[in-house]
């Protein structure tokens, strides 16, 4: 029978066919907030795509990332993806894909928020931007963070003590909210486009260009402290997320899974629910080792 469909051409039952008769696609949608090559140029969404494959590979799922690039198509493009269900990676509040995930009315789970609809996935980012604030900012006078985009914008600048709740990302929000209340002095916050060493070091520039330079930064990521170190080697620095390059720079940072809440966001599209609990993180206390190349 085999040889007679190939005569014929016949190459089987079609997929999308297949789907409807078992009731699911055997894929997981992955949206991301962030151009497609942002998936492998970033480390941290790196880690957090390798937890959400890992648990589609257990489950013999596939994976499809569903790209955002802020046009009006995107609510459509979430819409019309074949999947059984969406992981979101970090949106923000006012994000129309949020609510286009959740019409849907697939399974699905959020990476850091907004929690509106889907459950979210997350450390208590606030508590722990209060702690290693605390150590960052401990002597200083002229405490600087280089922070996540604000908003949808991802305009870059220069700030003093912006309100946190003005930022419409949670993740920024919240770690504002703790660095902030890490300090009693004014906190000067170096608004990042992109998350990067490029962009670390052209704002920590900035900062350190200005007639009173910060004596303390604490950064929202390790990319970011390791392009401010280029620039500020001098300066106590600390980061987020305990990378492999923060390992080797001797940098103080928070450490979270990011492996694990891409995992723990993968099993809701999958049948499974998320534990709702935030996810463990801890500091790690390093002594400088060298500034990066």
């Amino acid at each position: 029978m085999r040889a007679a469909a190939a005569e014929l051409g016949y190459l089987g039952p079609h997929p999308v066919a297949r789907s409807l008769r078992r009731g699911r696609v055997g894929s997981v949608g992955v949206v991301l907030g962030e151009p497609l090559t942002y998936a492998f140029d970033d480390p941290q969404a790196a880690r957090f795509l390798a937890g959400v494959a890992g648990v589609c590979a257990a489950e013999r799922a596939g994976l499809t990332l569903v790209p955002i690039t802020g046009e009006p198509d995107d609510v459509e493009r979430v819409a019309e993806a074949i999947v059984d269900g969406f992981v979101v990676w970090t949106a923000a509040d006012d994000d129309p894909v949020v609510d286009a995930v959740a019409a849907t009315a697939l399974p699905a789970a959020i990476h850091g928020g907004p929690d509106r609809g889907p459950p979210v996935v997350t450390i208590d980012n606030r508590a722990a931007a209060r702690a290693v604030g605390a150590e960052a900012f401990a002597h200083a006078r002229r405490p600087a963070v280089p922070s996540f985009p604000l908003d949808r914008a991802r305009e870059s600048g220069l700030l003093v003590d912006p309100d946190p709740a003005a930022a419409t990302f949670p993740i920024t929000r919240e770690r504002l909210a703790g660095y902030r209340a890490a300090t009693t002095r004014p906190l000067k916050v170096a608004v990042c486009a992109r998350n990067g060493a490029a962009e670390g070091a052209r704002l920590a520039a900035a900062l350190m260009g200005e007639e009173t330079p910060p004596d303390a930064i604490a950064a929202m990521s390790d990319e970011l402290a390791l392009g401010a170190l280029r620039v500020a080697p001098d300066v106590p620095i600390t980061g987020w997320d305990d990378s492999e390059a923060a390992d080797q720079a001797g940098l103080t940072t928070v450490w979270q899974s990011l492996l694990d809440q891409g995992a723990e966001c993968a099993r809701s599209p999958l049948g499974g629910t998320p534990s709702g609990e935030p996810a463990e993180w801890r500091i790690v206390r390093r002594t400088r080792k060298r500034c990066p190349n």
